[in-house]
């Protein structure tokens, strides 16, 4: 198996959007997804893209390739630090997780944060998502902060 890391493209959205799914029945909300498919197109590929996203690129041993993960982000401001980049999700199948992939992402938008000089980066991690908190300890630098309480507001 070889995996290729690379920055996301428009034809890739419907493959993306069928992991935002699989990412939605492990999080135990399958109906939360509402998102249009063109609209998630527009909002990362129209005139004034919002999102961006590097997808991992598998190319298996029987040598079909196949979109096994992805990473999405946004850029976000802080009053205090400045431009600090938002992960918003980091999906990998369900099948390929403990592979390497993930890991291969989150550097990944590391450099993305070098290169753009953001001030750091930040994510949500859900409290009992146990492996996702342990992937994240991995990473020299993270802080998990429960501190902060979330909050929404949804017209």
């Amino acid at each position: 198996m070889t995996v290729n890391i690379r920055p996301a493209v428009k034809d890739d959205c419907i493959r993306m959007m069928e992991l935002i799914r699989e990412l939605a029945l492990y999080e135990r909300a399958p109906d939360e997804v509402t998102v249009e498919l063109d609209h998630f197109i527009n909002s990362g590929f129209g005139e004034k893209p919002v999102w961006w996203a590097y997808v991992a690129d598998v190319t298996h041993a029987d040598g079909t390739q196949r979109i096994e993960g992805f990473a999405l982000y946004y850029i976000r401001y802080s009053t205090w630090k400045g431009q600090r980049m938002y992960l918003e999700d980091i999906i990998v199948t369900e099948l390929m997780r403990g592979k390497g992939i993930g890991r291969l992402l989150f550097q990944q938008l590391q450099e993305v944060c070098r290169d753009k000089n953001f001030k750091g980066m930040t994510w949500q991690v859900l409290e009992w998502n146990e492996p996702a908190i342990n992937f994240y300890h991995k990473f020299e630098g993270v802080h998990l902060d429960p501190e902060w309480i979330n909050g929404s507001w949804i017209p």
